[in-house]
Formats: structure tokens, C-alpha cells, sequence
């Protein structure tokens, strides 16, 4: 559990190096970032805006930072891309008179801070500044915003649409599926004998190691509240960054995915029941690659006015990445003083 008011990026799957993986069926992955970095100075790097109209010259220098993460996993035949990424870039525009003479040149910046998976039907946020706000500037900044932002748009519905076909794993992934087969039927049959052996030792082996090093964490909590005030609570990510201070973003839709302590925690929704029952699939950063947990909240009502939240959260690893034996003890510290207590200081549902 990330410490209050922290927030880190701890959830970074990668190609184990301690397990088989069987022509990609189980799980592969490809780091996009530096991709993702090449991406964006390809498509954005001295870009021209406007060429004369209105007499003025705008263009993109260049793409001056693309922070964050992306990753490409492949699990069962399925691409998975996952990325949170910001992009910075910087631009020059010139305004000329009636005769072809220099107004005013000026600098600025586009700053595009959250280009994310969970949001890929949405365009993002884009923030254009420059740095001389008089009124030639100011009229720079206007045409850059109205020409330049639809044109930066353009380009990240290009990188998403890319990313969700793969990104840098595209070509392997239309190599593996080209690949010659063998026309020996026997030997193919032996192929496919030995490939569902392997299968079954990687499975026995990912069997084997959720029994060892792996603990459940259960909990019960009461709360001066209805069952489904608490509820939507847990669901509304506008009321997580009111009792964390933190940012927050959940979907309130079964298969949805939600991301919170300002990214450090992610997951999935896998079963939600109105006031009842949440279920989700939780991811901490901090923890060994592959590794993710079941959250499951159960909500009762034994009087009008409490609720009782039974929780049970399951495969919590003994160990983080690096090798802290702490993680059980955080997890729990966690839910008790970053997320019940804290909705009981916030909404008054103290008992």
C-alpha cells in the first residue's frame, strides 16, 4: 500500500525471467516507452502550423520530453497495452505585418499531461503557454490552440490506435503468426504433444507458487452509514481524492479499471453489486513482476443507519520486488488508516 499522500508508479509487468512461456500463450511483454519517445518526435517534431495565414508562422520545434510508462503484454493471443504517459513540446511562432515584416517571434510550450489506456476513447488534455503574453502573443497563442491542437490530436489518436495493435510488438506478433508450420503431421503432433507438456509444467509450477509466499488479509469494519453510501464511495473517484488527497480514477463498469493513490494502486472491476458486493483485481507496483491480488468487499446492513464491511484480500505477496518482507503489514496498515479511517474523519461515519 503506497504511503499517504505518495504516490508511485509500482505496477510494471515484465517478461519473467524465471518462467516458461510457450509461444507467447501465457504471457510476453514489450517495453513501449522508448518506442512510445520515438513515436511522438516522429509525428511532432518540426511540425508547421500555420505557413503564412493571418500572417502567421507557427510551427512545433520539437518533442522536448515523453515521460511516464508503456508496456505491450501479450496473454493468451490478447494484446494489452498499458500506458500513462505526458508529453512536452516546444514551439515558435512569428506575426508579420502587411509587407512581409517581423512583428514579434515568440517561444512557448504544449504540454500534454495525461495520455492514458483508461481514457483512449477520450482526447486528452492539451495546455499550450508562450512566453510573451502581449497581445501579438496572446494572438499567437489563440491560432496555435485553434490550428496546433487539432493537428496534436491527430497524431495521439495515432499512437493510441498504434499502441492497441501492439506498438513496437506488432511486427513479432505478425511474424509468430506467419511462421511456416511443419508439414510432418507426425512430427506436428509431437510438436503440439511437447507444447501442451510444457503448458502443464507452467501451470503446475504458477500453481505452486501461489501457495507459497502468498497471504489473505480479512478485515471487518462498521461505519455509521447505509450500505450504499459506503458503496459508492469505493466507487466514485471524486470522493477517493476527497479522504486520500490523492488522484483518482475508477470506472464504475464491471471489466472497467480504476487507478488510485495517484497511480501506485490499479486494477480491474470483476464483480460489482450495488451497495453488496465489490470484487476487483488489485496491482501495487512495489510487488514482484506477474504478481496481482483479489479485493473482495462484502456489504451488509444489520440496522438501518450501519454497515459492516467484511473484507477479504487474497495472493498478497510476502515480499516486494526488492526483497522487503513488509508487505503484508503495509497492505493491512493501509486499509485500516488510508482508506476506513479516513472515510470515517472525512464523511462522519464514525462508530
Amino acid at each position: 500500500m503506497a504511503k499517504y499522500g505518495e504516490g508511485d508508479k509500482r505496477w510494471i509487468v515484465e517478461e519473467r525471467p524465471d518462467g516458461a512461456n510457450v509461444h507467447n500463450w501465457h504471457w510476453a511483454e514489450t517495453d513501449c516507452l522508448p518506442w512510445s519517445k520515438t513515436f511522438f518526435t516522429k509525428a511532432l517534431s518540426n511540425l508547421t502550423i500555420l505557413d503564412g495565414e493571418g500572417n502567421l508562422y507557427i510551427k512545433i520545434k520539437k518533442v522536448e520530453k515523453v515521460d511516464g510508462e508503456a508496456y505491450v503484454n501479450v496473454r493468451k493471443g490478447k494484446i494489452i497495452p498499458g500506458y500513462e504517459v505526458s508529453v512536452n513540446l516546444s514551439w515558435e511562432g512569428e506575426a508579420k505585418d502587411g509587407e512581409g515584416k517581423t512583428l514579434l517571434k515568440v517561444e512557448g510550450n504544449v504540454e500534454i499531461p495525461y495520455i492514458a489506456d483508461e481514457n483512449a476513447d477520450e482526447d486528452p488534455e492539451v495546455k499550450v503557454t508562450v512566453k510573451d503574453d502581449g497581445p501579438i502573443g496572446k494572438t499567437l497563442k489563440e491560432a496555435m490552440l485553434a490550428k496546433g491542437k487539432p493537428l496534436i490530436l491527430e497524431k495521439v489518436r495515432d499512437y493510441v490506435q498504434s499502441m492497441a495493435k501492439g506498438g513496437p510488438a506488432k511486427d513479432d506478433l505478425e511474424a509468430k503468426k506467419l511462421a511456416p508450420k511443419n508439414s510432418n503431421s507426425n512430427s506436428n503432433s509431437a510438436g503440439v504433444s511437447k507444447e501442451k507438456v510444457a503448458e502443464k509444467e507452467v501451470k503446475k509450477e504458477v500453481k505452486k507458487k501461489v501457495k507459497e509466499g502468498f497471504k489473505t488479509i480479512s478485515m471487518t469494519e462498521k461505519f455509521n452509514c447505509r450500505a450504499k453510501d459506503m458503496f459508492e464511495i469505493l466507487m466514485d473517484e471524486n470522493r477517493w481524492r476527497g479522504f486520500t488527497q490523492s488522484t483518482a480514477r475508477i470506472s464504475k463498469e464491471v471489466g472497467g479499471q480504476f487507478s488510485i493513490f495517484d497511480g501506485s494502486v490499479t486494477g480491474t472491476n470483476l464483480e460489482l453489486q450495488e451497495g453488496k458486493l465489490i470484487v476487483q483485481r488489485w496491482r501495487f507496483g512495489s510487488w514482484p513482476d506477474g504478481i496481482d491480488s483479489t479485493v473482495r468487499l462484502v456489504f451488509e446492513e444489520p440496522e438501518p443507519g450501519v454497515t459492516v464491511i467484511k473484507l477479504t484480500h487474497t495472493d498478497i505477496p510476502e515480499e516486494d520486488r526488492y526483497g522487503n518482507a513488509t508487505v503484508v503489514e503495509n497492505t493491512e496498515r493501509g486499509w485500516r488508516d488510508l482508506i476506513f479511517h479516513k472515510i470515517r474523519a472525512v464523511f462522519g461515519f464514525g462508530i
